[in-house]
């Protein structure tokens, strides 16, 4: 294993980390509860998920090329990479739409009635999942290019290492805002609403132009 393909599975690491990042950023902002140990929570999930999925792709794109060939390997994986693009799609769109009605919907009330969102392990436990879900098409390049059965379970340590400190810096980030907004929690609901549906069409656009 030489030193540009540590470079290169470490900017791997950084462009899928992106996503963990922005939605980090939306957690940290919009709950209203966080505090360190949920924080690192938060960064450990997304973390565990950007490298379980590559390797997951890796995997499946193995067995099914033990079974059916190289051939029907990669063409497996073109159709898993287009079936995992929606379910992120629709995840991401469907948690985005929640906050940003619910955030509408508060700002409309008194001081006094609105509810405040606190933070929900399910809730984090699913946008790690739809923002993560992508990378399993990295497990499937992986398999066509720089790993190997050996090398697969280093590289994927380097993703989730680097998505873990990208992502916990994206907590402190969203802490940061939430102090500028003062804690008008209604207006950082709407915001990491905008922010999720926004990233839900970008996942699809990316796909589909190779961005």
């Amino acid at each position: 294993m030489t030193t540009q393909i540590l470079i290169q599975v470490f900017l791997f690491g950084i462009a899928l980390s992106m996503d963990a990042f922005a939605v980090s950023i939306v957690d940290s902002l919009v709950y209203t509860n966080i505090d360190k140990k949920k924080g690192l929570t938060i960064a450990l999930m997304f973390g565990l998920m950007q490298a379980l999925m590559p390797l997951l792709g890796y995997w499946l794109v193995e067995g099914i090329s033990q079974i059916v060939g190289v051939a029907g390997g990669e063409q497996a994986g073109k159709i898993m990479a287009l079936v995992v693009t929606w379910i992120s799609f629709a995840a991401l769109l469907i948690i985005g739409g929640k906050m940003l009605i619910e955030g509408i919907i508060n700002l409309k009330k008194p001081q006094e009635e609105k509810v405040l969102k606190l933070y929900s392990f399910k809730e984090v436990f699913i946008m790690s999942i739809a923002t993560a879900i992508d990378a399993l098409a990295v497990g499937v390049s992986f398999h066509a290019g720089i790993s190997t059965t050996t090398t697969i379970w280093l590289h994927v340590v380097i993703i989730m290492v680097t998505t873990f400190i990208i992502s916990l810096l994206g907590v402190f980030l969203g802490k940061f805002f939430e102090k500028l907004l003062k804690g008008k929690y209604d207006v950082s609901s709407i915001i990491a609403g905008v922010i999720l549906i926004i990233l839900a069409v970008w996942i699809v656009l990316s796909h589909y132009l190779g961005i």
